[in-house]
C-alpha cells in the first residue's frame, strides 16, 4: 500500500495518507490508456466537415470538346477533379468519429493513469482545500506553496469557491470526483486531490 504525505494550503506537510493499491497501485496499461484518450478526443470531434464531389459541383453537364481530332486529351466534363472548380476526390463526408469503450476498460485505464500519477510522485494528497472568498490570488498562493503550475486539482462536489477561485488560471483545471478522465489526468502535470476526494475516489473505484 503506497504511503503518500498530506500538506496543507500553506505547503507544509501535516502527515501521511495510504493509498488503495486497488486504485492506486495497479500495474499501468499502456494499451486501456491510450485507448481511453482516444476515445476522448475521437467522441470530441464534431465530424461536420464536407467537400463535394464531382457529382455535387455545379456545371459541367456537357462535354467541353468532342471525342477526337482537337489534340486535347478526352474530357468528359469541366467539373472533374483535374478542372479548377471541379469536384474533390473522395471528398470527407459529415460522420461520427466515437466509439464505445467497455466499462471495466475505463475503470482500468483510469486506475491506471492515477497509479502512474503517484508511481511518478506527480499525486499531491492536501489536508482540505476551503477558501472564505473567491479569489484567484489565493489559489494561486496555494500552488506555489506546493510548487506546482501546471495541475489538474480534484475537488469536493460542494467546494465552489475553490473552483471559481481557479477559474482564471491557464494552466489549472478543476474536476470532481465523477469528472475525472484519463486525458486531464495526463494532460497536467500534477494531480492535486484533498484527503475527502481520495476516500471518495476509494469509494467508487476500489
Amino acid at each position: 500500500m503506497a504511503t503518500v504525505s498530506v500538506y496543507n494550503i500553506e505547503g507544509k506537510e501535516v502527515g501521511t495518507i495510504d493509498l488503495n493499491d486497488a486504485v492506486f497501485g495497479v500495474e499501468v496499461n499502456e494499451h486501456l490508456v491510450h485507448m481511453a484518450v482516444v476515445n476522448q478526443l475521437a467522441n470530441k470531434r464534431q465530424g461536420t466537415q464536407k467537400a463535394k464531389t464531382r457529382s455535387e459541383v455545379s456545371g459541367g453537364g456537357r462535354k467541353p470538346w468532342r471525342q477526337k481530332g482537337t489534340g486535347h486529351a478526352r474530357q468528359g466534363s469541366t467539373r472533374a477533379p483535374q478542372w479548377t472548380g471541379g469536384g474533390v476526390v473522395f471528398a470527407p463526408v459529415p460522420r461520427d468519429y466515437s466509439f464505445k469503450m467497455n466499462k471495466k476498460e475505463k475503470r482500468a485505464a483510469l486506475k491506471s493513469a492515477l497509479s502512474s500519477r503517484v508511481e511518478e510522485k506527480k499525486f499531491i494528497v492536501l489536508d482540505e482545500m476551503n477558501f472564505d472568498e473567491i479569489k484567484t490570488k489565493n489559489f494561486k498562493k496555494v500552488l506555489d506553496n506546493l510548487n506546482v503550475n501546471k495541475a489538474l486539482v480534484v475537488l469536493e462536489d460542494n467546494n465552489k469557491n475553490a473552483a471559481m477561485s481557479a477559474r482564471n488560471l491557464p494552466d489549472v483545471k478543476t474536476a470532481r470526483t465523477n469528472t475525472i478522465n484519463v486525458y486531464d489526468i495526463l494532460k497536467y502535470n500534477t494531480v492535486i486531490a484533498t484527503k475527502a476526494v481520495v476516500a471518495a475516489i476509494e469509494e467508487v473505484y476500489a
